[in-house]
């Protein structure tokens, strides 16, 4: 297995996804480090293939050799697009999406997404230049905007004072590392947490950088339509955010979790859970073994016929 990435929940994931057919047609939407992607291959027969997605570069370069793997360097948001360019629309056994960051690129310094390095503050899953990083975020955002960030996206106790720190910070001398954003809100670190409140405003930052809400929403949509009646949907969150988007998505069909019904008060919906994977959680030896493993979640949907 690649040092690149521990795959978390890699047997009940996989078993889950494959549900005994090692002939389908299958997605790995976030391929990291492909722990997830090569046990689907050891499992998959000649006839089987595989489709998986990475934005980051070095992902891409950690690809096995094997004919039976298309690898697409893109975003998971456009699922739906490239497995209908694949000849495959409607037709994907199953789809499986393992969420959040790689330990590779939260060990990669130059990152920017661990606050365990003095490092410049980056936090894009792509390395093409492109966009927005979370150094223009903290520098360019107006007060209110990085309030709301720190708010909705870290869940963030005092996050218009934190706010109002990082502004005053940034009006002295620009936050250009990791290390000038740790100072800007030291005064907001409790004793004994300070890493709990760090991951928090990491994670809203990251997930701002890297619109990983939007993308996670419209890759729900397009794994969907992809999917085969019967087909598989497999999703490991790592955070409330995440699970609750997904949890909504598989009850009624839309983020918002709504049910709408007809005329004649019916509700339909495109997936309906696999009670048998209702909300699994590592077990306490993968935790002990990986403690990125501590906080995910695996929900397991099941399309229905059309």
């Amino acid at each position: 297995m690649s040092e690149y990435h521990i795959p978390v929940l890699l047997d009940k994931s996989v078993t889950a996804l494959l549900n005994g057919n090692p002939d389908g047609i299958y997605v790995d939407a976030t391929y990291g480090g492909g722990g997830h992607s090569r046990e689907i291959l050891s499992r998959l027969s000649d006839k089987g293939r595989l489709i998986a997605f990475d934005r980051d570069s070095d992902a891409i370069a950690n690809r096995p050799d094997d004919s039976r793997l298309t690898l697409i360097h893109n975003n998971f948001r456009f699922i739906h697009n490239f497995v209908m360019a694949q000849g495959y629309d409607k037709a994907v056994d199953g789809v499986l999406a393992d969420l959040g960051v790689s330990s590779h690129q939260f060990d990669t310094a130059e990152r920017g997404f661990s606050f365990r390095f003095d490092a410049p503050l980056d936090m894009r899953m792509h390395q093409d230049g492109g966009g927005k990083s979370a150094k223009d975020i903290v520098n360019t955002y107006s007060e209110e905007d990085l309030e709301r960030i720190l708010r909705i996206y870290g869940e963030v106790q005092g996050s218009r004072k934190m706010a109002g720190n990082i502004v005053k910070a940034r009006s002295v001398k620009a936050i250009e590392t990791t290390g000038d954003l740790d100072k800007a809100i030291e005064s907001m670190l409790p004793k004994f947490a300070e890493h709990k409140v760090l991951a928090k405003v990491y994670q809203a930052l990251r997930i701002e950088v890297n619109d990983e809400m939007l993308s996670l929403e419209k890759f729900l949509y397009g794994a969907t339509r992809s999917l085969r009646p019967g087909g598989r949907l497999v999703v490991i969150t790592y955070h409330s955010l995440e699970d609750r988007m997904v949890k909504n998505f598989i009850k009624a069909g839309n983020i918002d979790g709504e049910i709408v019904r007809d005329l004649y008060g019916a509700h339909s919906t495109p997936l309906t859970p696999d009670r048998d994977f209702k909300g699994v959680e590592p077990s306490e030896e993968e935790i002990r073994a990986n403690t990125r493993a501590r906080s995910a979640k695996l929900r397991v949907a099941i399309k229905t016929g059309e």
